[in-house]
């Protein structure tokens, strides 16, 4: 039997976690502050999903493995199903709903996606979205992959190319095989 607690998680009957093993949170999500009183096993996708309606990261694996719950912390790309969200307060989280900001233009990435038909069944679509975001600035930040090119000096930026693109985004799986289409709308942007 499950119930539902008063903070909005989902408890097995009868295994309530006492008031010492919940901590009052405040993630700043898509630019919003939210301060929300969470246990201390939960983890950040579940907190995203369940408590501020904010679907569009996926439970894939639940293991870190498929990089469908992918979003961005303080600008830094994570596995949303591998962090307790109690270990997050006063972070920036972005989701790929908050990609576009305020605006009604969508994200450059958002957009090149549906110019090169990056997708096919959507499953994997945020994470791949916010995976590429955060690999875009890792590059510019001149962060190297495991096929950059040793000569490019450190801390230089690192350009785009097909192969540094595949690789960086290794972490994000597609079922639908639509991995072509993703590589050249990341090229798209980063050129």
């Amino acid at each position: 039997m499950v119930s539902d607690t008063h903070d909005g998680t989902a408890q097995a009957a009868g295994t309530a976690p006492p008031a010492g093993h919940r901590s009052e949170t405040t993630l700043r999500v898509n630019g919003k502050p939210h301060t929300l009183v969470v246990d201390h096993r939960r983890v950040l996708l579940d907190v995203l999903r369940e408590d501020l309606d904010l679907t569009g990261a996926k439970k894939g694996c639940d293991h870190g493995q498929c990089g469908a719950c992918t979003v961005l912390v303080d600008g830094r790309r994570v596995n949303s199903c591998l962090l307790l969200a109690v270990a997050l307060d006063g972070c920036e989280v972005t989701t790929v709903e908050g990609l576009a900001g305020d605006g009604e233009e969508l994200h450059p990435l958002q957009q090149a996606f549906l110019d090169r038909d990056a997708f096919q069944c959507g499953y994997c679509t945020p994470g791949q979205l916010c995976s590429a975001v955060g690999a875009l600035a890792e590059a510019a930040a001149g962060q190297p992959s495991h096929v950059t090119d040793p000569a490019v000096p450190s801390g230089r930026p690192v350009a785009l190319d097909a192969a540094e693109i595949r690789e960086r985004l290794s972490g994000n799986l597609c079922r639908c095989g639509a991995y072509p289409r993703i590589v050249e709308a990341v090229e798209d942007v980063a050129r």
